[in-house]
């Protein structure tokens, strides 16, 4: 009877903060937003030159089958969100060499956000990524109230940084600039 009550008392509670959720999240455009940081052992410089190697993303990043970059500022994403094939368009709205570059979507998958690279000493950055997203459908609403996108970008930024420290340096650059707009 106790196993009971307290089953039934997990479930109103996580029901109540999942309805919690759900409700702060609605109505707004970009609903859903993560901020998440990792230090990797590695140079700015060498940290920032391996995130601008965006077609090397998929080694990473598990739903993420493809990018392909169609110019300096435009990309194209397929990967599989809460089960399903999806693909969308990227435009990189802003990108100062080794301190941030900035994008949002422009088809598809509703997202944007910032990534910044911070020198803590010469061989430590911090990453730090906020991404806002409007998550599509109730399976995708339900995955985002419980979490699912948080964790599977902290086990993303974690894959970063081992593949990185690993390899010890980085497997191409982008060193360009782009204007914010």
């Amino acid at each position: 009877m106790l196993n009971r009550v307290v089953t039934v008392a997990a479930l109103a509670v996580g029901g109540a903060l999942l309805s919690k959720q759900m409700k702060k999240n609605k109505g707004s455009g970009m609903d859903s937003s993560i901020i998440e940081t990792i230090e990797v052992n590695a140079p700015v410089s060498t940290v920032y030159n391996q995130w601008t190697q965006f077609e090397d993303f998929p080694q990473f990043m598990a739903s993420v089958h493809e990018i392909r970059q169609l110019d300096d500022k435009h990309l194209h994403w397929k990967a599989n969100v809460a089960g399903e094939e999806k693909e969308w368009d990227v435009e990189i709205t802003e990108q100062i060499p080794d301190k941030r570059i900035a994008w949002r979507s422009t088809s598809g998958v509703p997202n944007g956000g910032v990534v910044t690279f911070h020198k803590i000493s010469d061989n430590l950055t911090r990453v730090a990524l906020q991404m806002d997203y409007q998550p599509e459908g109730p399976l995708e609403k339900l995955g985002d109230a419980f979490g699912a996108v948080r964790l599977e970008t902290c086990g993303n930024l974690q894959k970063f940084k081992d593949m990185l420290e690993k390899r010890g340096r980085e497997t191409g650059a982008w060193r360009g600039s782009i204007s914010q707009h």
